[in-house]
């Protein structure tokens, strides 16, 4: 059996999230890693996008769900992971990872975040 995937590769975003005020107010960068399982053999086949996931159209999906403030990355990714599925019902797959970037918790590292893996 063959799986195949569209993925968003850590695409950069300045967005509200987080339980802080100040982070709700000042904002801060995150990072957005997303492999989706579609079947696009046909697009293999045909070369015609409409055979496949359009990217550029499961892109304009992250960036609306990453526009709308939250406290928790939890609460974003599930309404990613709902978009995705009633935008594109072929869906066999979504993993997920959102990072922040620095978050406000007094440690020298690259971000901290969340990591879905739904197989529908």
């Amino acid at each position: 059996m063959t799986k195949t995937y569209i993925c968003l590769r850590n695409v950069r975003f300045y967005a509200f999230h987080g339980v802080m005020p100040q982070e709700q107010q000042v904002g801060g960068e995150f990072l957005v890693d997303l492999q989706v399982g579609y079947p696009f053999e046909a697009a293999m086949q045909s070369d015609e996008v409409a055979d496949t996931l359009n990217y550029a159209e499961l892109y304009d999906l992250v960036k609306t769900e990453m526009a709308i403030p939250s406290q928790l990355l939890e609460h974003v990714a599930g309404r990613m992971v709902k978009s995705i599925n009633q935008r594109f019902p072929k869906v066999t797959s979504i993993d997920l990872k959102i990072t922040k970037v620095n978050p406000p918790m007094g440690a020298d590292g690259d971000g901290a975040g969340i990591h879905i893996l739904i197989e529908n």
